[in-house]
């Protein structure tokens, strides 16, 4: 039986919310009962869905007077999020992962390094690390860190990471992070691709 709760108005309590009664509705005896409970949860989603469209297509006709306000809403973790789900954002998911490297690139030039995106296919981005470091202390992972975290800020909704570049493998999901090694000061080898999800998206913009 499926417990009530009161509602609650931070973002994260409502996903956490969202998701145990997700679980509890796949563990429902009853295929019937599942099924009906998808349908209900997929038409408040278009519901709301729809209603989030106008209001973007009637901030959109303001035009310049109301880009404040969607600057606003775009900055907001929960509606942005929102946003993403409905493919409604204002900004497309190349622009954004561009923007997500630009914030990260003078951190990596500083260790004597560089990124690029080769290519960004069915929202899998495939970056390289290219260059070297002169007695830095950065390893592989924590520049990748640095760009995982700009690209949970500026695009959450990617729905893949693949990186090539230098010193060790990406660690498998789940699997625990293995000791930064410092790089040295000499040329980054190079490593095979390795593909690892990034988190879904949230409803709160990443730390």
């Amino acid at each position: 039986m499926i417990e009530p709760h009161p509602p609650v108005a931070d973002p994260q309590l409502l996903l956490e919310r969202v998701q145990q009664l997700s679980e509890q509705v796949d563990e429902l005896p009853d295929p019937r009962a599942r099924e009906l409970a998808a349908e209900l949860a997929a038409a408040v989603i278009a519901m709301y869905g729809d209603g989030l469209e106008r209001i973007v297509a009637a901030i959109d006709e303001s035009g310049q007077a109301a880009a404040p306000i969607m600057a606003r809403l775009t900055e907001d973790g929960a509606v942005s999020s929102l946003l993403l789900i409905h493919d409604l954002y204002p900004v497309d998911l190349h622009e954004r992962v561009l923007e997500a490297l630009d914030t990260v690139r003078p951190y990596m030039e500083s260790h004597g390094g560089n990124v690029e995106l080769v290519s960004l296919d069915d929202g899998v981005a495939r970056l390289a690390l290219q260059g070297s470091c002169n007695g830095c202390s950065a390893s592989r992972a924590t520049l990748e860190q640095a760009i995982e975290q700009a690209l949970a800020e500026h695009a959450p909704d990617l729905a893949g990471l693949e990186v090539t570049g230098v010193v060790d493998a990406i660690p498998a999901p789940g699997a625990p992070a293995p000791t930064p090694a410092p790089l040295g000061g000499c040329e980054l080898p190079m490593a095979p691709p390795q593909a690892f999800e990034l988190p879904m998206v949230q409803s709160s913009p990443a730390p």
